[in-house]
């Protein structure tokens, strides 16, 4: 006899027979010889008799069909199937409207969800049938009610949830120096250690793509230049030796000279020794360029994701201050500034300079000068960003500038702004650690229910209450879903979790990953803090002293109960200043079709992106960097400062400098630097003229901006979604 009732979404409910009668009467209905109750009440008891103890809704209604067919009413039976087909139908409507809208390449947020994606390609239509029939799988089987009802009411999102069931982590931070001294093996094939500067700058481009494969975020190298400068040396003992052979000489004792920088020059009356010394210095710069020339071109151009998008990477790179660092960073910021191809812009990787004083920021720094050359790139190319690893919290009580190693204890970051340093159960270090996974609460939602109050403090008490019941579901949720990632095992991430990730080289191939994954981070994310100020007190924090206090003490509340999970759950929580993408404008059409619109709230297409001046709001850059800055050190998962500026940026390295300046001096953690760069989407031609419509040098009228959409470049703004497409209309130059 049936008690209960699973139904599709894993629920446990107790039997019901009169949902039985109804469905076999609504069948009955549309025959010509209408209902018999008599025979709807005997096929009901006999199933509710026959049927076992528990049963699911699908078994269930597939014995009405065989009680209905075997009934002398065969054609009810032919009706009730078309009845659950049509069910069905209806259940899946909006996935086969999603499915219909990437078959019919529309433009649209679901095809332009990710603007490193091209959704119109076979291989990223694929990847989006994928996303969207994943997506409801989770929602029905792997997450709790609370957590269910959290995203249906449209104040939760969580990020990479088609990703959800693969047990995928998001992001690691590549200790690239393993996988060039000793090779890997990646499920087929294996790479050997590098001996040269180009094999290890493929090997880069090798193990960033691999385990783009394995995760569901972004991949970074934290120390570009410490991992690839002894390869320099190599490269440079291998000239030498070409040099031998040539020659006919022994030039051994040269192996390990010692010389201040890799600078090529004439050699017009040199002879001798030193002669062969700057005849392999100069082949030896020229192989480096060459081989950034091929990392930056690779990671434009090499697929990952079932080859649908180029890998989401990141370099961080300027503190290495031997002459073979010094060669790796000059030469990766020359090929960076020449372009790509025709001289485009390259998109990827993001390239992220370490700012440190006594290294490389301070002119009396041994980096200085690539430093200076490093802004002079960014004027022209969006690239390097900048972290400030003179910031109070970005600094390591190991840094030693006499280590060697002591890029161990800089932090890193990932050019999406993703931040993995403090460790709870582990070493503090970003190398070999990243992010697990990452929710985004609406902050503004909960804003918008409290609107109501009319007395000020009752209706803040009422958000703060409402805040901390969403900040326990998700913390919640993220628990939950490590519990699911940590029963994944070694064998599914063959690269990550024997390279890559911190402690997984004593994992087995069938061993689980849950020994080592918790030195991971979980983050909470929040957008929108300009709307939600406004909400409660009609004001953001960029024009009101009131509002900033209020938006540091909603902030701080954040970070406080986070800091309590990570004690409760055993993990490490931290708080994330989200870099909105397709969540902007997700999360204001839910709430403006459920509210209405909000003056200054949801009266545009997008939320502002996490704890930002809204990019409509005419202010400083100083003004700017005063109200954000205090965010960063309570966003350690991650934060972005960005200023606009004017004109053209390539003559002004200077004002890539000031905005450098701002950060040391508000202590900013991570920033970069916006400006307006015109691109020719025929020939590749680029200039930063105002209202550029024709290309002068292929005469095509088919001319986009290159902007940066969050933390990272979008070749042409067609793939970005309609809520960042009106952000984008609305920034303004900060001057």
């Amino acid at each position: 006899m049936i008690q209960t009732v699973k139904k599709r979404d894993g629920r446990i409910v107790g039997y019901n027979e009169e949902k039985i009668k109804a469905a076999i009467r609504k069948a009955m209905l549309q025959s010509e010889k209408g209902e018999d109750e008599s025979l709807i009440q005997r096929i009901t008891d006999r199933i509710g008799v026959t049927g076992k103890e528990q049963m699911e809704v699908e078994q269930i209604q597939d014995l009405v069909e065989m009680e209905l067919m075997k009934s002398p009413r065969k054609e009810v039976a032919k009706l009730y199937i078309a009845y659950r087909n049509k069910r069905r139908i209806a259940r899946n409507a909006k996935m086969t409207s999603n499915f219909f809208d990437i078959i019919n390449a529309k433009n649209n947020d679901v095809t332009r969800e990710n603007a490193n994606m091209n959704a119109d390609s076979p291989a990223g239509m694929m990847m989006k049938f994928s996303s969207e029939s994943t997506k409801p799988f989770v929602d029905d089987y792997l997450l709790s009610e609370k957590t269910r009802d959290a995203v249906e009411h449209n104040l939760l999102h969580i990020h990479d949830k088609d990703y959800y069931p693969t047990k995928s982590l998001t992001c690691v931070q590549h200790p690239l120096d393993k996988i060039l001294q000793y090779g890997f093996t990646a499920g087929h094939g294996e790479s050997r250690p590098a001996k040269r500067i180009e094999t290890a700058s493929v090997i880069a481009c090798i193990s960033l793509e691999t385990a783009q494969n394995e995760m569901h975020g972004g991949q970074a190298i934290p120390a570009f230049d410490f991992y690839l400068a002894p390869f320099v040396r190599s490269s440079f003992i291998e000239e030498l030796k070409y040099l031998e052979a040539y020659d006919g000489e022994d030039y051994s004792d040269l192996y390990d000279a010692k010389f201040p920088d890799y600078v090529t020059c004439e050699l017009i009356g040199m002879t001798g020794k030193e002669r062969v010394l700057h005849h392999a210095i100069n082949r030896t710069v020229g192989r480096v360029h060459q081989a950034m020339e091929a990392f930056i071109h690779n990671m434009n151009t090499i697929h990952s994701r079932g080859g649908n998008q180029v890998v989401f990477s990141s370099i961080n790179y300027g503190t290495d201050t031997t002459a073979e660092g010094r060669c790796i960073i000059r030469e990766i910021l020359k090929a960076t500034y020449e372009g790509v191809g025709n001289g485009a812009t390259a998109i990827f990787p993001i390239q992220i300079w370490k700012k440190k004083k006594g290294v490389s920021y301070l002119p009396t720094d041994p980096n200085y000068d690539l430093y200076k050359y490093a802004c002079t790139v960014t004027a022209r190319r969006f690239f390097p960003n900048f972290v400030n690893l003179d910031a109070t919290y970005n600094q390591h009580e190991k840094w030693n500038i006499n280590d060697p190693n002591r890029h161990l204890y800089e932090l890193a970051t990932m050019g999406c702004r993703t931040r993995v340093f403090e460790n709870r159960f582990g070493p503090k270090t970003s190398v070999g650690r990243g992010n697990l996974s990452f929710s985004t609460i609406n902050i503004v939602g909960l804003a918008i229910e409290c609107m109501g109050i009319k007395d000020k403090e009752a209706r803040i008490n009422a958000f703060f209450a409402k805040l901390d019941n969403l900040l326990e579901i998700t913390a919640s949720q993220l628990n939950e879903r490590f519990e699911f990632q940590r029963t994944a095992l070694a064998k599914q991430f063959p690269l990550v979790m024997s390279r890559l990730w911190v402690g997984s080289e004593d994992l087995q191939p069938t061993d689980t990953v849950e020994s080592v994954i918790n030195q991971g981070t979980l983050g909470i994310g929040f957008i929108g803090l300009a709307e939600c100020l406004i909400a409660l007190i009609g004001k953001h924090h960029g024009e009101s002293e009131e509002a900033q206090e209020l938006g540091l003490k909603i902030v701080t509340y954040m970070r406080d109960r986070v800091n309590e999970f990570s004690d409760c759950y055993k993990h490490n929580y931290s708080v994330l200043a989200t870099p909105a993408e397709g969540l902007a404008g997700r999360f204001t059409k839910g709430d403006r079709k459920k509210y209405g619109i909000i003056p200054g709230v949801t009266d545009k297409d997008y939320y502002t992106n996490s704890n930002h001046v809204p990019v409509y709001y005419h202010c400083s850059p100083r003004h700017k960097a005063e109200v954000e800055a205090p965010y960063h050190d309570l966003t350690r998962g991650g934060h972005i400062f960005y200023v606009e500026i004017d004109g053209d940026a390539t003559h002004n390295p200077e004002a890539i400098m000031d905005i450098v300046d701002l950060m040391d001096e508000y202590n900013i953690g991570y920033g970069s630097v916006n400006h307006n760069r015109n691109r020719c989407m025929d020939c590749g031609y680029e200039d930063a003229a105002e209202g550029l419509t024709t290309c002068p040098r292929c005469g095509s009228k088919n001319i986009d901006t290159l902007q940066r959409i969050t933390g990272y470049l979008v070749g042409t703004t067609d793939r970005w979604n309609s809520g960042k497409l009106a952000e984008l209309k609305d920034r303004i130059v900060h001057k």
